[in-house]
């Protein structure tokens, strides 16, 4: 339970994560380190600490900190380095107030743990990953988001709960199913899907028997109630306990696990299905705080879930650009949960007590793969093993093709869907690594599939006519602010990253894949003239810097209003834009 728990493996997680601090807080302007004897400083609040390391300063402000080279100084002497003290030392550059201090530095400590357990596991090495499943890929990833620096919270885990639920113990687990008195919940299904049909398809003949069997033998009719999976967490220490009055009156009857083993993703609540890897992924509540959150599931969202992913998925599929990529989305495709009576009274819409039991059924990308095809997720590009060996060297060697080859196909793979959408429909997306799946042959991708639809899609300033059940997605912004569903999410949040792990390992060089994707850029505006006239302006100067970790620092229990969430943008200052220097599509160099 705490085996992985030594010095060593400690001060190695420890060091990865200063250095991951002192390049993300420089890079959001929390610190501002100054050079000294050919290499850079930063000071304590008290002025009486320094940390001193050497770094590359890349493209969008990226600090490559050299882990090796980063001392801890205290009077002159070296001191041995230590996350937390990290934090304390310059908590007031952090802006971290008494309320969110001690929460933020239980997730910094949280996430030192799953660091030194991942480490003390033993990971497939990146050359084995490119042979490996879709589920060792997502199990081996180590490092959660590439901007937060407190990632991997988890706050309300036990360590034993850990161990058992984590994403990177790789543990299988079976899902606690209820049933919930109709008059009491609401499920909501795609088009040409019935409630029937979604319990067959997911839980069986003999299955959907026994929890009738259940009911009936309490003396209830089946025909009353709705069945919902819940995450064995959430069950034990939230549903059992918040709803023991709905247990006890029948309005919930604990029908017991469900046959499938699921194996936790990266985002924790959501369940790939190992015994059946067909049936759909499971996304259940879980009330445990990650990375400003707490990671329950609104019914209400739930209710209208289907109706969105139906409409975005009618339009990705009648859009030829999108086609032609074979980009497409995972479709949400049930989706409820739980109304206890007096959570409805006693609280307001958005409270975590009406978060707690829902779940949605996502649509798994195994059914659509052909022969000789592999998924990834996203993130994986941006892995290294403990060798030091980034994953995406390990791809572009096992294609055989020119890195800057490599890289188009991946771009006209998931750029191009991104930003076409943006431009042809004002859709935004949320295409961070991990929410999306890569098709891959021989190591290339050629196709993009897109997930989390339902709490994260967002249609942009637009007057276009929607359904009453799709109106939420609907979004008024600054226009200023349209372009950063690309800047931000995939410019700064991702390629910031994806460029130096080439660079590094000398696969490509920055200023080459910078070029690569001013290059796709235009050829996908050569190809769409129609659209001349409606372009976001992808290839200006600057763009505003949109800094992730300040809403952490700022709230770590709920860092953005979902229902409004570019009010929460934290802009600091803008950054320089690499796609500028290739503006004209004469002065890029030929590849």
């Amino acid at each position: 339970m705490i085996d992985h728990l030594t010095p060593e493996a400690w001060a190695a997680a420890g060091r990865h994560l200063v250095t991951k601090a002192l390049s993300e807080f420089a890079h959001e302007r929390l610190l501002v380190p100054e050079p000294v004897d050919g290499g850079y400083v930063v000071r304590s609040d008290d002025g009486g600490t320094e940390y001193r390391f050497t770094a590359r300063r890349l493209p969008l402000d990226h600090w490559l900190v050299d882990p090796g080279s980063v001392v801890r100084l205290v009077g002159g002497t070296e001191h041995p380095l230590d996350a937390v003290q990290f934090v304390l030392d310059v908590r007031g550059a952090l802006r971290l107030s008494d309320a969110v201090l001690p929460v933020y530095l239980e997730e910094i400590t949280s996430t030192l743990a799953s660091r030194a357990f991942k480490a003390a596991r033993g990971l497939p090495t990146s050359a084995e990953l490119v042979d490996a499943d879709f589920q060792t890929v997502e199990t081996s990833m180590t490092e959660g988001h590439p901007c937060f620096v407190a990632n991997n919270g988890r706050l309300g885990f036990t360590a034993a709960e850990f161990g058992q639920h984590a994403p990177e113990a790789a543990n299988p687990v079976r899902l606690v199913w209820v049933a919930a008195r109709r008059d009491r919940s609401v499920l909501a299904v795609s088009a040409g899907l019935t409630e029937q049909e979604l319990y067959a398809g997911e839980l069986g003949r003999p299955t959907l028997e026994r929890f009738a069997g259940t009911l009936r033998a309490l003396g209830l009719d089946p025909a009353d109630y709705r069945f919902f999976p819940v995450h064995p967490w959430q069950w034990a220490n939230r549903v059992a306990v918040t709803f023991a009055a709905e247990l006890a009156t029948r309005q919930l009857v604990h029908l017991g696990e469900g046959d499938d083993e699921m194996l936790a993703q990266q985002s924790i609540r959501t369940l790939f299905n190992t015994s059946r890897p067909h049936r759909h992924y499971v996304k259940t509540s879980l009330s445990v705080l990650n990375m400003g959150f707490l990671r329950g599931l609104s019914t209400e969202y739930m209710a209208v879930t289907p109706a969105i992913n139906d409409w975005v998925h009618e339009l990705v599929s009648g859009d030829p650009v999108l086609a032609g990529c074979g980009f497409s989305v995972l479709r949400e495709r049930a989706a409820g949960g739980f109304r206890a009576d007096w959570v409805q009274q006693a609280t307001a819409p958005g409270s975590p007590y009406r978060k707690m039991l829902a779940a949605l059924w996502r649509e798994s990308p195994v059914p659509s793969l052909r022969p000789g095809q592999r998924l990834a997720t996203m993130a994986s590009l941006l892995h290294v093993d403990d060798a030091g060996r980034p994953f995406v060297s390990a791809l572009v060697e096992r294609s055989g093709l020119p890195a800057r080859d490599w890289l188009r196909r991946y771009l006209d793979a998931y750029l191009v869907p991104v930003v076409h959408c943006l431009t042809a429909h004002r859709l935004a997306f949320m295409p961070h690594g991990e929410n999306l799946v890569l098709v891959l042959e021989d190591g290339v991708p050629v196709r993009a599939v897109m997930k989390d639809i339902g709490e994260e899609v967002a249609l942009l300033n637009s007057d276009v006519d929607l359904p009453a059940d799709v109106e939420r997605i609907r979004v008024q912004v600054p226009e200023e602010h349209v372009p950063l569903s690309v800047q931000t999410d995939v410019l700064d949040c991702f390629f910031r990253f994806l460029a130096p792990l080439l660079d590094e390992d000398g696969v490509l060089p920055v200023e080459e894949f910078w070029a690569e994707v001013a290059a796709c850029l235009r050829a996908w505006e050569a190809a769409t003239p129609g659209l001349d006239g409606r372009r976001v302006d992808l290839f200006a100067p600057t763009f505003p810097l949109s800094a992730l970790n300040r809403l952490q620092l700022r709230d770590n229990r709920q860092m953005v209003d979902l229902a409004d969430p570019s009010s929460a943008l934290q802009l600091v200052g803008d950054l320089v834009n690499p796609l500028y220097a290739h503006r004209a599509a004469g002065v890029l160099p030929q590849r």
